[in-house]
């Protein structure tokens, strides 16, 4: 039964014990809807209490129907909710529309998150999400930090974000929903080849299924958990290197760390300055390599976020460009 395996996921990555004060986003499509009526099911059971969370990003018209329908959802199920409206179009004048979407609806989160005192948040991602991910960021190119994909459970700003889907495919919450006869509100711009990942999930990923291997979608989704171990085993590695390197890294000594903890070391740096490793690519690592070993004093190289690095006197140095 599909709650056994929600719960399993659960209780494999610790992503919510009882007594938990949870805030879902709930979008009002299958993966939210359905995420919802699980962790309701299991309200009485684990002692939950449960906060309903909606953004509307105003990009689409049926948008407003979409928020209604969650409201709607929540007062049936006796759940408080929070709703919000966005524009995100005029923000998005400043940047993508993906990044400005995402980081829209992640201060909100975060923001419903502070006003109810919960510490956690749950979000509806699940395995196809997982797979597409995963062979996006391979195409586009990526390192092990991409290749791990979506983290079941990640601390954010002060916030643990879990996915206890992350394991449950589209067609199983969809099979779910027919059986119990559950209404949710439909995107239409899925069903559209307008973005990358649209064109992957209705074009390519049913091609590998047919022509390569019928569980394409399991297999990326376990090679994902499978980095995402190595990573993070890593990443705890250079993160202690990090720590006794400082702020001011000395080349002398970063020059005899492996290349693998010597990447992750300028990754950490790097978000420690910007606040995040978005937008951060194979090529930007690189050039500050390259910098490293070919470049004169006071050479410097310019990151995405307004971060830039300098080399000065046997030393790399990190800083905000904003305000200089």
């Amino acid at each position: 039964m599909l709650i056994d395996k929600f719960k399993n996921t659960l209780k494999k990555y610790n992503l919510i014990n009882k007594n938990d004060f949870l805030v879902v986003g709930v979008s009002g499509g299958p993966d939210s809807v359905v995420l919802l009526y699980l962790l309701n099911s299991l309200r009485v059971e684990l002692k939950l209490s449960l906060h309903v969370a909606h953004l509307d990003h105003m990009l689409r018209r049926p948008s407003r129907r979409d928020a209604e329908f969650v409201k709607g959802l929540a007062e049936r199920l006796g759940l408080p909710v929070t709703i919000a409206r966005v524009n995100v179009k005029e923000l998005a004048a400043k940047g993508s529309l993906e990044e400005i979407a995402r980081k829209a609806r992640f201060d909100f989160l975060f923001k419903v998150a502070k006003s109810v005192k919960a510490r956690k948040i749950v979000l509806g991602h699940n395995l196809d999400d997982q797979a597409e991910t995963v062979l996006m960021r391979m195409i586009r190119g990526t390192g092990l930090h991409g290749l791990s994909g979506i983290s079941p459970r990640r601390e954010m700003s002060g916030y643990c974000i879990v996915r206890p889907l992350i394991e449950i495919s589209r067609r199983e919450i969809e099979l779910l929903l027919k059986k119990k006869k559950i209404k949710v509100c439909t995107d239409e711009t899925n069903l559209k080849d307008i973005y990358f990942r649209n064109k992957l999930r209705n074009r390519l990923l049913p091609l590998l299924a047919k022509e390569y291997n019928a569980n394409i979608k399991e297999v990326l989704s376990n090679l994902a958990f499978n980095v995402g171990y190595d990573y993070d085993y890593l990443n705890q590695a250079a993160a202690k290197m990090a720590a006794r390197l400082g702020k001011r890294i000395r080349l002398s000594e970063f020059n005899r760390l492996h290349p693998a903890i010597q990447r992750l070391v300028l990754r950490l740096n790097i978000a420690r300055v910007k606040g995040d490793m978005r937008r951060l690519t194979f090529q930007h690592i690189n050039e500050i390599n390259d910098l490293i070993s070919n470049r004169p004093a006071d050479s410097i190289v310019d990151l995405p976020g307004e971060v830039s690095v300098v080399k000065k006197n046997g030393v790399l140095f990190f800083y905000r460009r904003r305000g200089l």
